[in-house]
């Protein structure tokens, strides 16, 4: 039989603390071992109990969960999951070293409880096999790079999952503002999207937002795809416009990757650079292959730097990525292929 995935609970409402303890437990693959109200109290439970991966409330007494964080996985590399309520908080947990987030649904809603519990469950199996990265990944560039005549036309996707925020973010951190324009298909829920496009927009030399049917792909700009709606690529003339609509999901995910790369090889080609980072599944694999034999130049984070190395595997493994390199690496890469 399979080990079951050893949780701790960590949360200061007794209530809240009750319902992830009910919930999860209903999964046969999980089992909670224990529960702590605060970040002291969780630091001795971490070492009685020897948890497989930790949930870990943001506002708590004593010390919040994003100090606490950053302070426990120097000591000990463990997964960490944020449950919290909407706030873009949850970006400086992910840059502290938690893996993934949810968020805390409407006590009141049956319905929003189980979503919430399927999802939590969902992620603590991604997070168990997950890698804990226990430094910021610097990415190097040369940001004096690019010249116009270099990006004319040109255009750069990128596909992520779990641990796909801060590679994200690394990557554009690096880049200098005379670049092709970028889109972005990140799993990523409703309102974060919008969250994560304005922390990019505050933090690097780009300008980024949240995308709308109708935008164009300008140059030093980047759209990222709204989470619950799918993005694909249109060209207009000798320019580019993104389309968002909502949908099923594709391989499990909306946006989804796939969806993205797939409009880019049909509408960009040769003109392309496709990028696929960490997380965990499939999906972009496909649509990057495709990308690549329409003569789009194709990155995939290699395993060492990756916090999962699901979806970059199966690239790989398919033939669609033509260069792999440590996530460091890319935004170097970006500058070299462009110049």
């Amino acid at each position: 039989m399979m080990r079951k995935i050893r949780v701790l609970i960590v949360e200061d409402s007794l209530v809240f603390q009750e319902l992830l303890f009910r919930g999860i437990s209903t999964d046969p693959l999980i089992e909670v071992v224990a529960k702590a109200m605060d970040p002291f109290d969780a630091r001795d439970k971490i070492l009685e109990y020897a948890p497989d991966a930790m949930t870990c409330d943001i506002e708590m007494p004593r010390m919040n969960g994003i100090d606490f964080i950053r302070r426990l996985l120097p000591q000990y590399p463990l997964p960490v999951i944020v449950v919290s309520s909407v706030s873009d908080a949850v970006f400086d947990a992910l840059n502290a070293g938690a893996v993934d987030f949810v968020t805390k649904p409407n006590a009141q809603s049956a319905r929003d409880v189980e979503t919430f519990i399927h999802e939590l469950i969902a992620k603590i199996k991604i997070a168990a096999k997950a890698k804990v990265l226990n430094q910021i990944v610097e990415c190097t560039t040369n940001p004096a790079g690019n010249k116009d005549a270099a990006i004319e036309g040109k255009i750069i996707a990128i596909g992520a999952s779990t641990g796909g925020t801060e590679a994200i973010f690394s990557i554009l951190k690096a880049l200098p503002v005379r670049i092709p324009g970028i889109v972005i298909a990140q799993h990523i829920p409703p309102v974060f999207s919008k969250m994560f496009a304005e922390r990019i927009n505050q933090k690097t030399h780009l300008q980024a937002k949240e995308a709308q049917t109708g935008d164009y792909v300008e140059k030093g700009s980047v759209l990222i795809a709204p989470g619950g709606q799918h993005m694909r690529l249109r060209k207009i003339g000798e320019r580019y416009k993104v389309e968002c609509f909502a949908g099923e999901k594709v391989n499990g995910h909306c946006p989804s990757i796939d969806v993205l790369f797939e409009s880019v090889a049909k509408e960009a080609g040769d003109r392309a650079i496709g990028i696929i980072l960490t997380g965990m599944g499939y999906d972009g694999a496909k649509g990057l292959l495709s990308m690549r034999r329409k003569g789009a130049v194709t990155i995939g984070q290699d395993e060492h730097s990756s916090i999962v190395y699901g979806m970059p595997k199966v690239a790989y493994e398919i033939g669609a990525v033509q260069k792999q390199a440590p996530l460091a690496a890319i935004s170097k890469i970006i500058l070299t292929l462009l110049n």
